[in-house]
């Protein structure tokens, strides 16, 4: 089809087109003059995803999950039915009479839950934003406004007892988590002090270390002992030589004496040698040597009599003092396993003691965050009553109901053509029965419009082809 067919058919089908297009545009304007007013009021929500200072949380920014679950959780029944109990829908008779005349089967809140849902409309204000616009339509412009504002405090509140909840539950479980913490600590405890107590000990390593010093002083003193008693035996021992003990040798009578029997001799030589033995002072003299001999005896046998005395005294303390060891390592062994006792039971007071710290912190922790009641969500801006429908726009509804009916309009006449094909120019002939057009007569309605005038017949050759001969039979 080309362009002046196209013309030929819009001339000749013209009145059905414009029916066409009337209806088509009638409706449209009849559409915005009965239809429905739909009115929009919308509330601004900004999620703020930084670390919650209460629990320390952290977000790591925010993603398009993390705002898709946020809006999510505006779409969900929980939050729609808490809209529907805020504003206490179920009391209200109109709504209790739509409930009853529905009859969907469903309670009341069950169908409340549904129209509240069905106005809903959330959406992020911009791609990447943390913005979210809550929207809601409803046929009155103030129930559009109440309805999103009370969106907005729904979902705040449910924001808040979905981490609250949780927090609570965990609360509850480390509170009984910590009374078993404490009895656990106060049994691991009366245990060591028990043990103490039995054992009487007050400080076991100060004990410890002050028994073992001890024990370190008497094995010096007894190696101290043992070292004397071997050097009292070794000249015990050599008692025998007599005056070559370096005793004998260093004590002064036995020096006096030994010095005073030698003159007593040189004197008893000179004598002897000048008089006979029988001559009184050659005995006298005889005698004052036979008596220094005996007083120098008596001296060497009290030296060495003493050296045995501190041989038998250095033995008999190293028996006492080998004693006082043994019965000190005794002592020390003891206060050894005693210590090792209370080390483990004070390991169980530590352990027990570090349960309960890291219990009570927790539990401290989860009631913090169960009485917190601060959201992560910011009211940007409250929905007002909005002044004009959203819908039906009157320039759009226009705009589309004309183009709807000019297409209509021309497909009408398009499809009632093609349904009662006509030929309408020259090419038509040609083209629908294969056949040149010779000539063209002019319209009776022409004729009439030209008033009398003649009208030019003129022939049109629109091919240089000659006439097919008549077939046989055809005048």
């Amino acid at each position: 089809m080309n362009l002046s067919h196209f013309l030929a058919v819009l001339r000749a089908r013209w009145l059905s087109a414009v029916v066409v297009f009337s209806v088509v545009l009638v409706a449209a304007i009849l559409y915005l003059v009965f239809a429905t007013r739909v009115y929009t009021a919308t509330a601004s929500l900004l999620i703020d995803f930084k670390p919650d200072p209460v629990s320390s949380m952290l977000y790591g920014g925010a993603t398009p999950s993390q705002i898709n679950t946020q809006i999510e959780i505006l779409r969900s029944d929980r939050v729609a039915q808490r809209v529907a109990q805020n504003l206490k829908l179920a009391d209200l008779a109109d709504m209790r009479a739509a409930w009853a005349s529905a009859k969907s089967g469903l309670t009341i809140q069950e169908w409340l839950t549904e129209f509240i849902e069905a106005g809903l409309d959330p959406r992020v204000s911009s791609p990447g934003s943390n913005v979210i616009n809550i929207s809601y339509h409803s046929a009155d412009p103030r129930f559009a406004a109440t309805a999103a504002n009370a969106y907005v405090q729904a979902y705040l509140e449910t924001s808040i007892e979905l981490r609250v909840d949780p927090a609570k539950q965990y609360s509850g479980f480390f509170t009984d988590q910590q009374k078993d913490a404490r009895t656990a600590l106060e049994t691991a405890q009366n245990k060591l002090s028990a043990f103490q107590r039995e054992k009487g000990i007050i400080g076991s390593d100060d004990h410890f270390d002050l028994e073992m010093s001890r024990l370190t002083a008497l094995t010096q003193e007894l190696v101290a002992i043992q070292t004397a008693r071997v050097d009292a035996s070794t000249r015990q021992g050599a008692i025998g030589g007599g005056g070559q003990l370096g005793e004998v040798l260093a004590n002064g009578t036995v020096s006096g004496l030994k010095n005073d029997l030698s003159q007593a001799e040189l004197k008893l030589q000179e004598l002897s040698s000048r008089y006979g033995d029988k001559h009184p002072q050659v005995q006298e003299a005889r005698a004052t040597v036979a008596e220094l001999k005996q007083k120098l005896a008596r001296a060497t046998s009290d030296v060495t009599g003493s050296i045995g005395v501190d041989a038998r005294v250095g033995r008999a303390r190293e028996a006492e003092i080998q004693s006082a060891v043994e019965a000190q390592r005794a002592k020390v062994l003891a206060l050894k396993d005693t210590r090792d006792q209370v080390g483990v039971l004070q390991r169980d007071v530590d352990n027990a003691q570090k349960s309960y710290d890291l219990v009570y912190s927790r539990a401290s922790q989860t009631n913090l965050e169960s009485q917190n009641r601060q959201s992560n969500a910011t009211v940007i801006s409250q929905a007002t009553t909005p002044s004009n429908p959203s819908s039906p726009r009157l320039v759009p509804v226009l705009l589309m109901g004309f183009v709807a009916a000019l297409a209509l309009g021309l497909g009408t006449a398009l499809l009632l053509e093609q349904m009662d094909k006509r030929i309408r120019t020259t090419s038509d002939a040609f083209d629908f029965l294969g056949l040149p057009v010779i000539g063209i007569m002019p319209s009776p309605n022409m004729n009439r419009r030209l008033k009398g005038q003649m009208a030019m017949i003129q022939d049109r050759v629109v091919s240089g082809r000659r006439l097919p001969a008549p077939e046989k039979g055809q005048a």
